[in-house]
C-alpha cells in the first residue's frame, strides 16, 4: 500500500518545474553543505540543506530490482536516512526490472502511484505523463558539473525541448568471455572483432561443447544486443533526424550474421530466454562469451569462484563499419521519472539531487555496477590507481575491469544516432528488434521478408508519435 501526504493532488498544468529548485541558481556551492570523498576510500555521505520545505512530507519510490543485491540492502537505508534528516517518511518497492513498463502504465492509467518510477531503459512513450526535469538536470550541472552526453540524451526530447527523465547513471555493457576457452583456441584475450567471434565461437562450440550466449529473446538484453550488431555493421534504426533507416544494407548484413552465429554456435533456448538467462548460462559455466554489464560476474564470484576466475571483459567488438561503431548501449540506464501524479514532486527532486550528491557511494554499493552520469561525483573512478584497476570486491587479477575505463566513449544513447524517442522506447518495450532477428535466425522468414517486417513496424510507431507531437523526423 503506497502511503499518502496529506498535499493536494498535482497535475501538470499546475506544478512547475522550478517550483522545488526555486533560488537554487544563486545559492550555489557556497552553501552546498556536506563535503563528498574524492579519494579511493569509501564515499562520506553528505546531507544537503533542502532548498524548499520537505519536512512532513512523503515519499515513495518504484525501482527496480538491482542486478547486484548488495545494492538493494545498502538503498532503503540511505533513503531511510536521508528521509529520518529531512522529516519525510519514505517507501521504496522494488520490482522485476521487466514488469517496470507495465506497472507504471498502470499507474498512470489510474492517476495516482509512486512520486519517482526508476527504469533502466528510457521511456519516453510517458513523455506526456511525467514532469519536465530540465532545471532538476541543471541544478545537478550546476553542482557537480556537465551530466554526460549519453545521459541526456537517453532523457531528452529535441523535438518537444522536454527532459522527462533524470539519469543518474548507468552500467557499462562490455563483453564477458571464458578465457580458457578462448585461450585453447589462441585468443587468450578473447574476440576483438566479429569476425572473431563467429570464427572463435563456432570452434569453441565445436570442439568444447560450449555455446555462444547473445539472446534473440523478447527481453531487454536481446534489445541491446541487437541494437549494438546493427550499429557495428554500419547501420540504425534512425537517423539524427529521427527518420526510419532501418532497411539497409548494413542491417541485412547484420541480420544475416546474427543467423550464421546461431547456426554455427548457439542453441534455440536463446530464442525463449529472459533477462536472466545469459547471466545464468555463464555462471554455470556453459557460455563462451556473452553481452552484458559485470553483474553476472559478481553472481559468479560469489556462487562459483573458479568460473568468476575465468570471466574477463572487452570492449565492444568492432564490425564491418569499422572502429567508430563499436558502440554499447548502457547495459541498464538508470533513469528516475516522476509522473504528474505526483503528490510531493518538491521532496522527489530534493532526493534526486542527494542521491547524486552521494553517487560514489552508490557506485561502491554496487560493487562498481553504476557508473555516474555526473563524472565528476566520483572523479578518480576510471584513474589508473582508481578501483577499476584495483578492484576492492576481489578481481583476480584487481585490474580486471580495467576494459570499462573507457566506457564513457563506447556507450551511447537508446536510438543513436537519433535521440531516445517515444518511437525507439516503444519498439524496445515490444521487440521489435530482438524479434526481428529471431524470425531470420529461426528461418520464418528471410533475412530481407524479416527487416522488412521491422520497417513496417517501425514506421507504423513513428507515425503515431509523429502524429502526438512527440516525434521529429518523417523525411
Amino acid at each position: 500500500m503506497i502511503r499518502r501526504s496529506a498535499v493536494g493532488r498535482t497535475n501538470r498544468s499546475t506544478i512547475s518545474r522550478r517550483r522545488a529548485l526555486q533560488g537554487v541558481g544563486g545559492m550555489g556551492l557556497a552553501t552546498y553543505l556536506g563535503t563528498r570523498a574524492t579519494g579511493a576510500g569509501a564515499a562520506t555521505l553528505v546531507q544537503a540543506t533542502p532548498t524548499t520545505d520537505i519536512s512532513g512530507t512523503e515519499l515513495s519510490i518504484l525501482q527496480w530490482s538491482h542486478f547486484v543485491p548488495s545494492f538493494d540492502v545498502w538503498f532503503p537505508e540511505f533513503l531511510a536516512e536521508w528521509g529520518e534528516a529531512n522529516g519525510v517518511e519514505t517507501q521504496v518497492d522494488m520490482i522485476n526490472t521487466a514488469d517496470i513498463p507495465a506497472t507504471f502504465a498502470a499507474e498512470i492509467s489510474a492517476g495516482s502511484g509512486h512520486d519517482i518510477v526508476e527504469h533502466i531503459s528510457s521511456l519516453p512513450q510517458y513523455e506526456e505523463a511525467v514532469l519536465d526535469l530540465t532545471d532538476l538536470v541543471a541544478e545537478a550541472e550546476n553542482r557537480h558539473g556537465p551530466q554526460l552526453d549519453m545521459a541526456r540524451r537517453n532523457s531528452y526530447n529535441p523535438t518537444t525541448d522536454t527532459t522527462y527523465g533524470f539519469c543518474h547513471g548507468y552500467a557499462a555493457d562490455p563483453a564477458n568471455y571464458r578465457q580458457s576457452l578462448w585461450e585453447a583456441i589462441d585468443f587468450p584475450d578473447g574476440p576483438a572483432t566479429f569476425d572473431d567471434l563467429l570464427s572463435g565461437g563456432t570452434t569453441i562450440f565445436d570442439e568444447q561443447g560450449v555455446q555462444m550466449g547473445i539472446g534473440m529473446s523478447q527481453e531487454i538484453d536481446s534489445n541491446m544486443a541487437a541494437q549494438a550488431l546493427i550499429w557495428a555493421f554500419g547501420g540504425a534504426v534512425q537517423d539524427e533526424n529521427e527518420n526510419i533507416i532501418i532497411n539497409s544494407p548494413e542491417t541485412l548484413a547484420a541480420v544475416q550474421y546474427m543467423k550464421d552465429l546461431f547456426e554455427s554456435c548457439m542453441t534455440p533456448e536463446v530464442f525463449g530466454w529472459n533477462a536472466a538467462s545469459n547471466n545464468q548460462l555463464l555462471v554455470a559455466g556453459q557460455a563462451s562469451y556473452i553481452l552484458n554489464s559485470i553483474s553476472a560476474y559478481r553472481t559468479a564470484q560469489e556462487q562459483q569462484p573458479e568460473t568468476a576466475e575465468d570471466i574477463f571483459f572487452s570492449p565492444p567488438l568492432v564490425g564491418p563499419g569499422g572502429e567508430d561503431r563499436a558502440l554499447a548501449h548502457g547495459h541498464a540506464v538508470f533513469t528516475a521519472m516522476i509522473p504528474t501524479y505526483s503528490e510531493n514532486p518538491d521532496t522527489a527532486m530534493e532526493f534526486l539531487l542527494h542521491l547524486t550528491a552521494n553517487y560514489q557511494a552508490a557506485v561502491e554499493n554496487s560493487q562498481l555496477y553504476n557508473f555516474p552520469s555526473f563524472p565528476d561525483t566520483y572523479p578518480n573512478l576510471f584513474d589508473e590507481d582508481g578501483p577499476l584497476f584495483n578492484d576492492p570486491y576481489g578481481s583476480v587479477p584487481p585490474d580486471k575491469l580495467a576494459p570499462l575505463q573507457d566506457a564513457n566513449d563506447w556507450t551511447v544513447n537508446l536510438g543513436w544516432p537519433g535521440p531516445a524517442n517515444a518511437m525507439i522506447g516503444e519498439a524496445f518495450n515490444t521487440f521489435v528488434l530482438s524479434d526481428m532477428m529471431a524470425r531470420a535466425a529461426r528461418g520464418d522468414q528471410t533475412v530481407e521478408e524479416s527487416v522488412a517486417e521491422a520497417e513496417n513496424q517501425l514506421t507504423i510507431i513513428a507515425q503515431r508519435w509523429r502524429d502526438e507531437g512527440l516525434m521529429g523526423g518523417g523525411q
